[in-house]
């Protein structure tokens, strides 16, 4: 029996009001959403995080808590993670006797990312949109440590990958040895309560709730004229990111399905 996640499922008949739930779960720190044959399942970084947000949530909600076997999520999703193909970097659940040029191996794992989630798209295909060579990218939430991965492999000089979760930084050290990255540095550290080290890049695909409480430290990191990757963010925060970030630069907007892709420069 492999580690188990604790879940919420969201009613059928609620799935139609998806960006509410998620919503309404962002301030429960959600680390990652299930989209299956037209359900719903919100997952947590722990069983207490998720009872408190089903105590909250099922007053207006219809839910069911669940724990959920990784290795078992892993064989279930396994023949349905295709590749994944944006610009120039392509995401593999194993690796292919031919693989692309720029080719990612990150194996499937609940927990974290292995790139089929919009908001990781979206990351991915800031990332080059910009010139990254000589420099140093930190990815805030870093999960699988594929964000991280990218950067190494799209030119960074180095990267720096941080989550709060030591689960998460032993998956990413794995898939950097799967990898055969060597320039990527990953720590176990909290966005919200230690401070972030300098980066010429910061991307953060985490939620939409949680950028705006630590916008002010994502900033802090970001060198002078540095680039900012923001994720996570359903389309309804349009607003609440704008205002955060009130003072930078926006240079793009991108959305795919609900969710939202920021690219901004410091000022």
């Amino acid at each position: 029996m492999g580690k188990c996640w604790p879940a919420l499922d969201v009613g059928t008949h609620e799935v139609t009001n998806a960006d509410l739930v998620l919503a309404a779960a962002d301030d429960y720190s959600p680390t990652a959403v299930e989209e299956r044959d037209g359900a719903l399942r919100i997952f947590f970084s722990t069983p207490d995080t998720r009872d408190r947000a089903f105590a909250a949530l099922s007053r207006r909600f219809t839910l069911t808590r669940v724990d959920v076997d990784d290795e078992d999520w892993a064989r279930r999703g396994q023949p349905d993670l295709s590749p994944i193909v944006v610009g120039r970097v392509v995401v593999y659940s194993t690796l292919p006797a031919t693989a692309a040029p720029l080719a990612l191996v990150i194996p499937p794992s609940m927990g974290f990312g292995t790139g089929h989630h919009a908001t990781t798209r979206l990351c991915l295909a800031a990332l080059q949109s910009i010139d990254l060579r000589e420099k140093v990218v930190l990815d805030v939430g870093t999960g699988s440590g594929l964000l991280a991965i990218a950067a190494a492999k799209l030119g960074a000089a180095r990267a720096i990958g941080s989550d709060d979760d030591a689960d998460a930084i032993q998956a990413a050290t794995e898939n950097l040895e799967l990898n055969h990255v060597t320039n990527v540095e990953l720590v176990v550290s909290d966005v919200m309560t230690e401070p972030l080290p300098a980066a010429d890049v910061v991307v953060a695909n985490l939620t939409g709730a949680l950028i705006v409480r630590a916008a002010p430290r994502l900033l802090a990191a970001l060198r002078p004229g540095g680039v900012l990757i923001l994720s996570g963010i359903l389309a309804a925060e349009r607003d609440d990111i704008h205002q955060a970030f009130a003072n930078q630069t926006f240079v793009d907007v991108v959305q795919q399905d609900e969710w939202l892709g920021f690219t901004l420069r410091s000022a």
